[in-house]
């Protein structure tokens, strides 16, 4: 039998007719099958994509080093004592640490709980004032709405300069003011604002980014008498350098030129973000092997109740595939028969069970950006392109060994006791 022989199509098309409850049902355990998995793909992608959104683009090799009161005394310094971070650390990490890629010292002032620190004309408000190297950028991008972002001239010249976070704008700005050029007073300084920033995140940090304002820190040391002070260092790794060893070297450089004891586990404080990146991408990984393990034994089930029905079909056929048999029709003929219906029938129930789950999929989507949501744990929800297809066939071919079956069944009876059969 060809697969285009058009009376064999007929014959199928009326078997299915024939029995339309026990159709329906038999491709609805398939449909759920793949429509579940596809519900279950789409929305573990959106845990994924919301969690991603809350990083923004951050370098996922990224590490953040803070000093701390050392827990161990070391040459003749007693424990408990407080040290900083210097400029010369920083030329230190630079001079010694090649496999460091960006190294970003940074600096803060007024949190944002002092009051009244950011002062245009008769509005003021409190805000972050961070001091930052151009680099701190490239580790943690933000989205740059107006003017520039600070560069290496501004740190070399010192300038007076800040760009300010899209809240910050909205505050102290009108509606339709431009703020490029203005000069705001920051506790007593007047700084010219060349640039408007916005958080790449879309969470609670997101805000926070939003009411922060960015300064050149070398203005900053200099403005409110850091001397040569640096609050804590944001670095990132050479591409293929594993962080956590840079990590290590960095500690170690930092306790050698501080008369840190090499012990002492808690006098430099640390995060590293490819740690944590390593662990939700394992922890999402556990998640896709589990929703395919479920998908799967679920399209299973499925697909063993289509075999089973169509044993029997095959019973209820046996007269039928009898004539057949004995008017010529060869067992493998009478084989790709019960194939083709299972396969067929797989197929479309597959198919509106994969059009059905991409269908939910983007209404949810639809209906989470309509409502203005953030997205902060769940966003986006979507399924790759490959994924689906691959289930799709996955399904087809379970089908057509689904219908080996009753097939085989079908061509062991015998065209004698078939045309006795009542």
């Amino acid at each position: 039998m060809t697969l285009f022989d058009r009376d064999k199509w007929h014959e199928i098309l009326f078997a299915l007719k024939q029995n339309k409850l026990r159709t329906f049902f038999t491709a609805f355990g398939v449909f759920w099958g793949i429509f579940m998995l596809i519900i279950m793909l789409g929305s573990g992608k959106g845990l994924n994509n919301g969690v991603r959104q809350g990083m923004g683009d951050m370098a996922t090799n990224a590490m953040f080093v803070w000093t701390q009161s050392t827990t161990m005394p070391y040459k003749g310094f007693q424990r408990g004592r407080r040290y900083n971070f210097t400029n010369e650390d920083t030329q230190a990490i630079r001079d010694n640490l090649p496999q460091a890629e960006y190294i970003a010292p940074r600096l803060q002032v007024f949190g944002g709980n002092e009051n009244n620190n950011v002062v245009y004309g008769d509005r003021t408000a409190s805000f972050s004032i961070q001091g930052d190297y151009p680099d701190y950028f490239k580790i943690d991008p933000v989205n740059l709405e107006q003017g520039r972002l600070i560069n290496d001239l501004d740190i070399e010249d010192k300038r007076k300069v800040v760009v300010i976070g899209t809240r910050v704008k909205d505050e102290l700005f009108d509606t339709d003011e431009d703020p490029i050029g203005k000069m705001i007073r920051i506790q007593g300084v007047y700084f010219k604002v060349v640039g408007v920033h916005s958080s790449k995140k879309n969470d609670r940090q997101g805000e926070q980014e939003n009411s922060q304002i960015y300064m050149p820190f070398a203005t900053m040391q200099q403005t409110y008498n850091f001397g040569n002070r640096v609050g804590w260092y944001s670095i990132t790794a050479e591409k293929g350098y594993p962080a956590s060893q840079l990590l290590d070297e960095v500690k170690a450089l930092l306790k050698s030129r501080h008369a840190i004891h090499p012990d002492d586990e808690r006098a430099i404080g640390a995060f590293n973000i490819e740690t944590e990146y390593i662990k939700m991408q394992n922890l999402f990984m556990g998640i896709d092997a589990l929703i395919w393990f479920v998908g799967i034994f679920t399209l299973i089930a499925g697909v063993i109740g289509i075999s089973n029905i169509m044993l029997v079909v095959v019973k209820e056929r046996t007269k039928e595939i009898g004539i057949q048999r004995a008017l010529g029709a060869t067992p493998l003929e009478v084989k790709s028969q019960i194939v083709i219906e299972t396969v067929f029938l797989t197929t479309i129930a597959g198919y509106i069970g994969l059009t059905a789950g991409v269908g939910i999929l983007e209404l949810i989507n639809w209906a989470i950006e309509s409502s203005g949501a953030t997205g902060q744990m769940f966003s986006h929800p979507e399924v790759d392109f490959n994924k689906a297809i691959s289930a799709l066939i996955l399904l087809v071919v379970s089908g057509a060994l689904a219908g080996l079956i009753p097939a085989q069944r079908a061509v062991s009876i015998k065209p004698i006791d078939a045309l006795r059969d009542e």
